[in-house]
């Protein structure tokens, strides 16, 4: 199963202070909108996501149709045929793909610790 690109989304109390914090470790700013208290950070292969009052947990985050660096794949599954997958593997969703649509899309679940896993696909 591929899931595409994988981020870590953080739930962040100070959007400038953590951007701050992670520029001195090298990320790099590639996304997101400071208005809507939201950015994108890339260092290498590592991409993080800060969100200022958004949610309340980290997320663990994964992008079908997306590389790393933002980029759209030529092909990947779509977040819909991955939502049926899982299904079939038993796997209990917190919210749900609309099966009946394309384009962008979301489900959620979460692993057995109770960490929420999104898998978010934007095109």
């Amino acid at each position: 199963m591929e899931l595409g690109a994988f981020s870590m989304s953080l739930a962040v109390k100070n959007l400038a202070a953590s951007k701050a914090f992670y520029l001195k470790l090298g990320f790099k700013v590639f996304g997101g909108d400071e208005s809507q208290n939201w950015l994108m950070l890339q260092n290498g292969g590592c991409v993080i996501g800060l969100f200022e009052g958004m949610f309340e947990k980290n997320i663990l985050t994964f992008n079908p149709g997306w590389k790393e660096t933002a980029e759209p794949l030529e092909s990947f599954t779509d977040v819909r045929e991955l939502q049926k997958q899982l299904k079939s593997e038993g796997v209990a969703f917190e919210a749900e793909a609309d099966e009946a649509s394309t384009g962008p899309g979301s489900f959620l679940i979460h692993d057995p610790d109770g960490n929420p896993v999104l898998v978010d696909q934007h095109r």
